[in-house]
């Protein structure tokens, strides 16, 4: 599907006065090169306090620039997706795999984010974020006051998410906990993923094993998060030996594949073809304050691991 285009607005600050307006885009958006910037601000995609300027005109200060990224086509997503619970304060709904939930790259109206705001209003907002690949429920806040509830219970860790992962491999314990840091390495593209690291940010993630496969040379897990970092069960995981089946890119260690940093068309974090997804949720109320649990069924790529294996839906540890 081809998109309504997006306009990008930036203020200019002293560091930047002074420098024409081509290399303002040049330096801080390198993924197009110098003559295709020119090239966009001579045809009229730029506009400098709301007129075209040339692409030598120089900057000052204060100057506003405004970019009007033409319309483009965007990789195709699944766009359905559940409502779990809704009052006026919070959603919790039911990502598909596949479907990026923040704008990035070329997916800008196909994400959750523009979905979600479409049928519910400007006002809406992830409280966290799922990968592409993952699936299953994710918080949203639908004001300011929710949100400022929500995000500290966050960062007291009073919200806690369980997810259910096919993990590589059966060698493992029955229970075990993986406490590795997490933050961001040097990478092609992008620059920078995030994995393990030994002076990241801690991160905590309970393992306990549902089923072993022998056959498949898998396991079902579940995996509880106190702490979110980006990507930190497909990290945790790999970092303990046992990576999610069909990850393209973190192996056993917790860091990118080898020979990822050199290939052409490396594997990137948004990846799909993992199996991970987001089943249990639970919050704090930020209005009545007592705890919310939201379970999200399994999608069907989980359908026939589950079976004919009879999974707990209501409780919470």
């Amino acid at each position: 599907m081809k998109n309504r285009g997006y306009s990008y607005s930036d203020r200019i600050l002293q560091p930047d006065a002074g420098v024409s307006v081509t290399d303002f885009y040049s330096r801080h958006y390198p993924h197009s090169t110098e003559e295709t910037w020119r090239l966009r601000i001579q045809e009229g995609q730029v506009l400098l306090n709301g007129r075209p300027p040339s692409p030598d005109d120089t900057l000052t200060r204060g100057d506003r620039l405004i970019y009007h990224r033409l319309p483009w086509e965007e990789p195709e997503a699944p766009t359905d997706f559940e409502t779990l619970f809704e009052d006026g304060d919070v959603l919790v709904l039911a990502k598909p795999s596949g479907l990026p939930v923040l704008p990035g790259g070329l997916f800008l109206e196909n994400t959750l984010l523009y979905l979600a705001r479409q049928r519910y209003g400007a006002g809406c907002s992830p409280l966290h974020r799922l990968g592409r690949g993952t699936s299953g429920a994710i918080l949203f806040t639908r004001n300011g006051r929710a949100a400022r509830s929500l995000a500290a219970a966050m960062v007291e860790r009073r919200i806690l998410k369980v997810y259910l992962a096919l993990a590589s491999g059966t060698a493992m314990p029955d229970t075990f906990t993986v406490d590795a840091p997490i933050g961001p390495v040097p990478y092609r593209r992008p620059a920078n993923v995030h994995a393990y690291r030994p002076d990241g940010r801690s991160s905590i993630s309970h393992v306990r094993v549902i089923r072993r496969l022998p056959d498949e040379n898998a396991t079902l897990l579940e995996v509880t998060i106190p702490t979110g970092r980006p990507h930190q069960i497909r990290i945790h995981l790999s970092y303990a030996g046992c990576p999610l089946v069909g990850d393209p890119l973190y192996q056993s260690g917790g860091i990118p594949r080898a020979g990822s940093y050199d290939e052409e068309f490396a594997a990137r974090p948004g990846d799909i073809g993992y199996f991970l997804h987001s089943w249990k949720i639970r919050f704090p109320h930020p209005e009545r304050g007592e705890n919310v649990v939201v379970v999200c069924p399994p999608p069907p790529n989980f359908i026939l691991i589950l079976q004919p294996l009879a999974l707990v839906t209501t409780g919470m540890p």
